[in-house]
Formats: C-alpha cells, structure tokens, sequence
C-alpha cells in the first residue's frame, strides 16, 4: 500500500490519453519532476546475452524523441555486447511518489557516432572522464588502478573537453510496445497499453 504522507495517486483516465505514448511519457515525466520524485531519468534497461538469458542495470535517459529514447554506453560493455548480438530491449521507469510505472520495449539501433560524441560533450566533465576511462565491465584487477586510470582521464577531460571516446555510443530503442500503470489506493490500477501497428497506434485496457 502506497504511504499518503510520500505518495500522490492522481487519478487517471484512459479514455483522455494521446493518440500515441510518446506524448504521454512527456506529460508523466513532467509530473514526476513536479512532484519531487528524485532522479526521474533514471530507468531500468534489460537486455539479453546471446544464449537469450536475461539480463538488466539501471541507467540513465538521454532523451525521448520521435527517433525514440536513448541511452548511452560503451560498445563493448556487457549491454553494448548484448545488444549488437540481441538489439532489442526493454526499459522500465519508476516513479512512487505517483504511484506510476512505464514500460517500454522494442528494437535498438546505434545513433550515428558524431551524435554519440556531441551528446557525451554536452554532459558533465565527470561524464566525459568515466567515458575516458573505458574499459567497461572488463575484469579490474584493483580498486587502486581503477583510481589511477580515473585520475588520468580527469585530468584529460579537464584538459580537452573535447577529447573523443570512439567506443562510446548512443543507443535508441523504437518502442513496439509502451505501457502507462497508474497505481490505485483501492488497487485498481490502470494499466494502458499502445502497441505500434502499421497505422499507428492501438490503446488497449489491461487487467491489473
């Protein structure tokens, strides 16, 4: 049961919803940052290896467009690996201090690598200094090397903010399917879910 005193349960009807999910994440994102819910981008993104067994991290939205929503990572980190040899993948957001949760899942494609290095340069020089620092998910043989790798590519960043990191990539994930849960004091949560078919978008209820 959600605590009144730390969660709002707005209400929510289906029947108002946008035509397609896109519109509707923008407008729940939005309400997530009003109510306060700390670090909203952040989402869980699951992957699976080429055996086909499952696998998830939490990482951080890029941004959400008609292209689709994106993340970032190295090309040969375990996700990176992953998804050139399975590229389709599902994210979850969730947001209690509303009550609501979103689903999304469907095919993933690279974005052009010049997009990948302005959107890493546009971050912080934090950022761009894990970026430098590489070797993603690759067996670290001391905590004490890791310290020294990381002191050399801040000072690099710092340095030359522009600095490329070739094997950092932006990922896109065109959704397929996209699922809007409102949690219900009551438990009759609304599940909403759009599925993408040749004409647009079918809305469909699904029991919670």
């Amino acid at each position: 049961m959600w605590s009144p005193e730390v969660t709002t349960l707005p209400a929510f009807d289906p029947d108002t919803t946008p035509a397609e999910p896109l519109a509707l994440f923008t407008t729940w994102f939005a309400e997530a940052v009003a109510a306060g819910q700390p670090e909203p981008h952040t989402m869980s993104l699951a992957t699976s290896d080429p055996d086909g067994l499952p696998d998830v991290r939490t990482v951080m939205l890029h941004g959400a467009d008609t292209d689709g929503w994106s993340f970032a990572s190295h090309s040969g980190s375990r996700k990176g690996r992953q998804l050139a040899a399975r590229p389709y993948a599902a994210l979850h957001f969730y947001w209690p201090a509303l009550g609501r949760q979103i689903r999304l899942r469907g095919p993933v494609e690279s974005a052009p690598s010049t997009e990948a290095q302005a959107d890493l340069h546009a971050r912080s020089t934090g950022a761009l200094a894990a970026a430098l620092t590489g070797r993603q998910s690759e067996v670290l043989g001391s905590v004490a090397e890791l310290e020294h790798a990381s002191q050399e590519a801040w000072e690099r960043a710092q340095r030359e903010p522009d600095a490329p990191a070739p094997t950092w990539t932006l990922y896109r994930l065109r959704p397929d399917e996209a699922e809007f849960f409102q949690g219900d004091a009551q438990r009759r949560h609304v599940r909403l879910k759009y599925s993408r078919t040749d004409t647009g978008w079918l809305r469909e209820l699904l029991w919670p």
